[in-house]
C-alpha cells in the first residue's frame, strides 16, 4: 500500500501573471490560497428527523491575500481592477528530497491594502486582500487538483468536470 507523500511547503512568491519582473519571492512573508468551500443547500423536511446540507457543484466567493515585508508599491497601479495572478509555491517530498512545483492562478482585483504599525526599527509589513475572483486553478507538480471559472461555468476536481451535466440540461 502506498503512503500519502509528506510535503513541506519551502517557498512562495506571487506575481502578475501577464507581466516579468513583479516577483515578490524576496519579500512575500504569507501567501493565503482562500478555503476552498462548495455552496451547500439546506433542507429540513417536516417530516423528517434530521436537516441536510447538500452539497451542489459550485463554490463561494474567494478572498485569496498576501503579506510583503516593506512596501509593495507596484501592487498600488492595479489596486481595484481585475488582473491575472501567479501564486507560485514548492514543495519539498520528505521522504524523495524531490522540489515540487505549485500553481495558483488567480483571476481578481487586489482591493484592500492594510498596513502593519509603523516602527521604524521593524521591517513594516502590508497585507493585501483580493475580491471580484473569477478564476481559480490549482496545481501540484503538473497535476490540476481544481480548477473554477466563472466566465466559462467551468468547475473541476482532480480534472473531473463537476459541471458538465449542469450544461447539457441547462443546453448550453
Amino acid at each position: 500500500m502506498a503512503q500519502q507523500p509528506l510535503l513541506i511547503l519551502t517557498a512562495v512568491d506571487v506575481r502578475r501573471a501577464t507581466e516579468a519582473g513583479t516577483s515578490r519571492a524576496t519579500t512575500i512573508s504569507t501567501l493565503t490560497i482562500p478555503p476552498i468551500n462548495f455552496v451547500t443547500t439546506e433542507h429540513s423536511p417536516g417530516g423528517g428527523v434530521m436537516a441536510v446540507n447538500f452539497t451542489q457543484p459550485r463554490i463561494e466567493a474567494l478572498e485569496p491575500t498576501f503579506s510583503c515585508k516593506g512596501l509593495d508599491p507596484e501592487v498600488f497601479r492595479g489596486m481595484g481592477v481585475v488582473d491575472r495572478w501567479v501564486f507560485a509555491a514548492v514543495y519539498k517530498d520528505a521522504k524523495t528530497n524531490r522540489d515540487i512545483a505549485a500553481r495558483g492562478i488567480i483571476e481578481g482585483a487586489v482591493t484592500s491594502w492594510e498596513p502593519d504599525e509603523s516602527d521604524p526599527t521593524e521591517l513594516q509589513g502590508s497585507a493585501y486582500s483580493f475580491a471580484e475572483v473569477t478564476h481559480l486553478e490549482f496545481n501540484l507538480g503538473g497535476r490540476e487538483l481544481i480548477y473554477f471559472d466563472f466566465w466559462e461555468r467551468a468547475a473541476r476536481r482532480d480534472g473531473e468536470d463537476l459541471f458538465a451535466s449542469v450544461r447539457r440540461a441547462l443546453g448550453a
